[in-house]
């Protein structure tokens, strides 16, 4: 569909919020015949956003605040979530602005051209694509944790592989938004149990059996090199990386303008859930904290909190996976008849994109087996270009104009704007840099994770 069109018709979208049950800028008409792009209702964004946020992150929070120590370590993940929930905001604000927008690389090409909106739309997809392998590898990691390590490793991958492509291959929101009120309640069940349980046990699992009563080595304020700090900062970013999803999310529902008062719902609760498991698992376990944290209680609470988290982890792969493939869906027929109609072209194009991200990032899981390392480059490499550039670059193209004249608080809101571009520029180098070098080191060490391994991979810590 032709942007300059779609810009003329945003008003009239604005004043006639039913007529987006028909009739979508970005998916066309919606027919009773062909999938419904506009149904995900007020709760169901809550839980939407909450179960994109909520999943592999949280994992490593407490790891995070090992190495930062649990002051900064604090002061750090409260930082991180109040950028990403300033980002969040201008994601709502920018997306009823212009009605045409559906993902990041569509705001990217109102602002800086055609270069800029396929650099954003590469970075995009891989983004996904590599939490899509994150959330492969967690699931082996589960299923690993519960079958005692049953089968090959490489096994359960292809199994969480086909887990994940099987349920994102459903074509809506709405119709996932089911599968996330189940997903979400598993998830949080699996790490307050292990929160309760290194709080009543003696010591964590991997601490050392020594005579009397084991007292945790936890750091108030820690002394991390520059590689250590930076990955451990990288990681409670990747805790919040769902942000570019929430594109998607705005654009099926079905009233856009109550996208606000859910995403704030949606960030403080998840920064409380955060905090809390970070602080207490980390204080209980000190340094012998396990990555990722649900095997830090050890032995039967490892089974029962990871047979407790797979749901949640297999929704959060569905999503993780459904978003690019979406992405790529709408990109490909957009404009098209096939878009919203139950054509071969339709469902071979949405298969062939489900499929395709599922098998990459196969590979990805199976060749970065490190879940901390991987998560930690997630959110160095891509995750921080898609939390924070963007959204400063996203309010200076709507408010530059304005002036100081427009509001007392034009100026703070431009320095803000700047400050958040920056220091996502500084962790995406930084970052990177550290994720990488943590990553090489690790395969260095005797017994460390290999590519394409057998070898179970639920004992890390």
């Amino acid at each position: 569909m032709d942007i300059s069109d779609s810009t003329e018709r945003k008003d009239d979208l604005k004043e006639k919020p039913s007529e987006a049950a028909t009739q979508d800028v970005v998916f066309g008409e919606i027919t009773e015949g062909g999938p419904n792009y506009r149904n995900v209702g007020f709760p169901g964004t809550v839980i939407l956003m909450m179960k994109t946020q909520i999943g592999l992150g949280v994992l490593s929070i407490p790891t995070a605040f090992n190495s930062l120590g649990i002051v900064p370590g604090v002061i750090c993940l409260c930082v991180i979530a109040a950028v990403t929930t300033w980002s969040d905001y201008v994601i709502g604000a920018f997306k009823l602005n212009h009605r045409e927008v559906y993902g990041i690389d569509d705001a990217a090409g109102l602002m800086f051209g055609s270069i800029g909106r396929g650099v954003l739309s590469v970075i995009f997809c891989l983004y996904w694509v590599f939490v899509s392998g994150s959330g492969i590898l967690g699931i082996s990691i589960g299923l690993n944790a519960v079958s005692t390590h049953g089968v090959c490793t490489a096994v359960f991958s292809l199994i969480a592989a086909a887990l994940g492509f099987g349920f994102s291959s459903v074509r809506t929101l709405g119709r996932i938004t089911w599968l996330a009120w189940i997903g979400l309640p598993c998830i949080l069940v699996a790490v307050m149990i292990v929160t309760i349980a290194v709080a009543i046990r003696d010591r964590p699992a991997a601490a050392p059996m020594t005579a009397g009563p084991w007292v945790s080595d936890v750091k108030i304020v820690g002394n991390p090199t520059f590689t250590e700090g930076i990955t451990a900062v990288c990681n409670l970013v990747f805790a919040f990386s769902g942000t570019p999803g929430f594109f998607a999310i705005i654009s099926e529902m079905r009233d856009p303008r109550q996208y606000t008062p859910a995403m704030l719902i949606c960030q403080t609760g998840v920064t409380a859930i955060y905090s809390v498991v970070g602080c207490v698992v980390y204080y209980y376990c000190g340094s012998y904290v396990s990555s990722p944290a649900l095997g830090s209680a050890g032995g039967t609470i490892k089974q029962i909190a990871y047979g407790f988290a797979l749901p949640g982890l297999i929704v959060t792969t569905t999503i993780v996976t459904h978003i690019p493939a979406k992405y790529m869906f709408v990109y490909f027929l957009r404009g098209s008849r096939h878009l919203t109609s139950n054509t071969l072209v339709h469902w071979a194009s949405w298969l062939g994109c489900t499929f395709g991200v599922t098998v990459v990032a196969y590979i990805i899981a199976s060749s970065i087996p490190i879940f901390d390392g991987l998560v930690s480059l997630i959110g160095a490499m891509l995750g921080t270009i898609l939390c924070f550039q963007p959204y400063g670059c996203m309010w200076l193209y709507d408010n530059w104009g304005k002036g100081r004249s427009s509001s007392r608080t034009w100026l703070p809101m431009v320095g803000l704007s700047i400050l958040v571009i920056v220091l996502g520029t500084f962790l995406t180098v930084a970052g990177t840099y550290g994720s990488v070098v943590g990553i090489i080191k690790s395969y260095h060490q005797s017994g460390g994770a290999k590519a394409f391994s057998c070898a179970d991979n639920s004992n890390s810590t």
